[in-house]
């Protein structure tokens, strides 16, 4: 699939480099969530997942060694071991094409040929960042549900919203099913139970993006009161979802509970008592710009910046700036949806994310020669392979202009940072980010 292949009038554009410099500067017009993620490269010969172990910290030692127990061959110390904690990358194709017929296109060829350059490299950077978000959001979704039907009487099993943080619970460092003997601590309405069992509905009929629908089972009878359709359900190491008003689900959000500076503030607090290191000197915040749009109204935010509107960069360049300890970036691509329950309003989740939230896997072999062979028209931009096909029709008229790309995104645990190891920190699996869900 070499140039010479190629008809000749297309063989000046493809030597000029212009194909490749369209494509490259699609790709980089709209990336938003992908840009939180540490890029690593997904190695050959190793199979399609990889896991990876990270190593916990010891606690802290106060209390001094006595004199009289400083004998022996071990002066009276009790050797101690760090935790550790695996979390799996997995790699996938993606991939999508479309054909050029140099008959058809004749009047126009070289405009349509780096058109459709243009469509692909777009295609590609909105797909690999839905990718990216759905990968963070489903992490950061996990062990907060509500209770969907309510119990007829007492019984050990709820059905709930999504089961999705509920599924597993990690067995030394190993993410394990849930079971009799790997149980989780749940919280259901106001009463702590123990989780078991998890089913999934045959149907589907989760309101949550992405969502799972299913059953909780626990070792004890959960009460009516508890089993309230509408009730939380909350795992002992869930996630930070941050709302107006302190609701405890997305379907207790109420109209007036938009966003405001001191949500922001609050998920800047939660990150920092993590101790989740910042980006570049500052969290990302990811939102839409309705969000940004009720910043902006938010009395608070409006008196920090009275009398100084006209210098500050803020209000001067937009939300693509830096202030109490955040970096906006306004995407198109945020997660909206419906009330679950209340008729004519929307749910909006800004979410603000430290470093390592998420990491990308790139598959290494994408360029390797026997792939991308050196004299065929494929070009790696970004991680993301383009390729030209010749015409290998039998009139030697159709070109096909495709691009793929092999690898993942998952986004990291860090179960073994908890109070014992840092006294503020909390017993969420996932720290690195913070949901906010309003209404807008």
């Amino acid at each position: 699939m070499g140039i010479q292949n190629f008809p000749l009038a297309l063989q000046p554009i493809i030597q000029q480099g212009f194909l490749e410099r369209e494509f490259e500067e699609a790709l980089a017009s709209r990336l938003a969530y992908r840009l939180v993620a540490d890029r690593e490269e997904f190695a050959v010969g190793i199979g399609e997942t990889l896991t990876k172990t990270r190593a916990g910290l010891r606690p802290s030692v106060t209390t001094p060694l006595a004199p009289n127990a400083n004998t022996n061959l071990d002066n009276g110390l009790t050797p101690q071991y760090f935790a550790v904690e695996q979390f799996t990358l997995g790699i996938n194709l993606y991939a999508a094409t479309t054909d050029l017929n140099m008959v058809t296109s004749r009047v126009a060829i070289a405009s349509q040929f780096l058109l459709n350059a243009r469509t692909n490299g777009e295609q590609a950077a909105r797909s690999l960042d839905e990718l990216a978000r759905n990968a963070l959001f489903a992490a950061y979704f996990g062990g907060n549900t509500r209770v969907s039907q309510t119990l007829a009487a007492a019984g050990p099993t709820i059905a709930v919203d999504d089961v999705r943080g509920f599924q597993t619970v990690p067995v030394n460092g190993v993410q394990v099913p849930v079971s009799a003997a790997s149980p989780m601590t749940v919280t259901v309405g106001a009463d702590a139970y123990t989780l078991v069992g998890v089913s999934v509905d045959a149907t589907n009929v989760s309101t949550a993006p992405g969502g799972i629908s299913g059953s909780l089972t626990f070792s004890a009878n959960v009460s009516v009161a508890d089993g309230t359709a509408g009730n939380a359900v909350q795992s002992a190491t869930a996630s930070v979802i941050a709302r107006p008003g302190a609701r405890a689900t997305t379907a207790g959000l109420q109209a007036t509970d938009t966003l405001t500076m001191a949500n922001l503030l609050d998920a800047v607090a939660t990150l920092r008592r993590n101790a989740v290191p910042e980006v570049d000197g500052a969290y990302n915040c990811y939102l839409d710009p309705i969000s940004a749009r009720q910043l902006f109204a938010d009395p608070d935010f409006k008196e920090l910046f009275r009398g100084a509107t006209s210098a500050n960069q803020v209000f001067r360049r937009g939300m693509i700036n830096d202030f109490l300890g955040l970096r906006f970036f306004p995407t198109t691509e945020a997660f909206v949806q419906p009330h679950p329950t209340l008729a004519g309003l929307v749910v909006r989740r800004p979410i603000v994310v430290g470093k390592g939230a998420l990491v990308e896997g790139d598959y290494a072999g994408m360029a390797a020669e026997d792939v991308a062979p050196k004299d065929s028209i494929v070009s790696i931009v970004d991680g993301v392979a383009m390729v030209t096909r010749e015409p290998i029709d039998r009139l030697q008229q159709i070109i096909a202009q495709s691009w793929y790309w092999i690898g993942g995104f998952c986004a990291p645990t860090d179960i073994t940072t908890n109070p014992t190891t840092i006294p503020t920190a909390s017993n969420a699996a996932f720290k690195r980010a913070v949901m906010i869900e309003h209404i807008g």
